[in-house]
């Protein structure tokens, strides 16, 4: 009887952590230049089709009605905050720690990257990378749930 307890609390404990390290949660963002704390982005999977969108903004120098001004596909003019940002990422084939193929809109300019996103630290924080031909410039961010 307790081996049985104890398997199925190592089984328990194996899906959770599991669970932990793939990118579907809310996560802070943080700025890689100035270290500011700007946004929650929620990530959630649709049938293994993952996709992003800001629940909150937190850099107080953002206007809570802001809109994607120089966004120049259907996002220009929308409202940031419940924006998707994120769309089209899947797990890599080869690397089942990479999540890629998608993109990723930087809402105060527009531009609009190929991205890679790769859980770390157990899941705890998200290396969020975002691509311009060979150039790309790599944010940490926080998992809040």
């Amino acid at each position: 009887m307790k081996k049985t307890t104890l398997i199925a609390s190592l089984s328990l404990a194996a899906v959770s952590a599991f669970a932990q390290t793939t990118p579907v949660g809310l996560w802070k963002t943080i700025d890689d230049d100035t270290k500011k704390e700007k946004s929650l982005v929620r990530i959630t999977d649709n049938n293994g089709v993952f996709s992003g969108h800001i629940e909150k903004l937190l850099d107080p120098d953002t206007k809570p009605d802001a809109v994607c001004e120089d966004c120049t596909d259907e996002r220009k003019g929308k409202p940031v905050l419940g924006m998707t940002i994120l769309r089209n990422l899947k797990q890599n084939a080869d690397d089942k720690a990479i999540y890629d193929g998608g993109d990723i809109v930087d809402p105060n300019n527009g531009k609009v990257y190929r991205t890679r996103l790769k859980p770390v630290d157990g899941g705890k924080r998200l290396e969020m990378r975002g691509y311009i031909g060979p150039f790309y410039r790599t944010q940490v961010w926080l998992r809040v749930e």
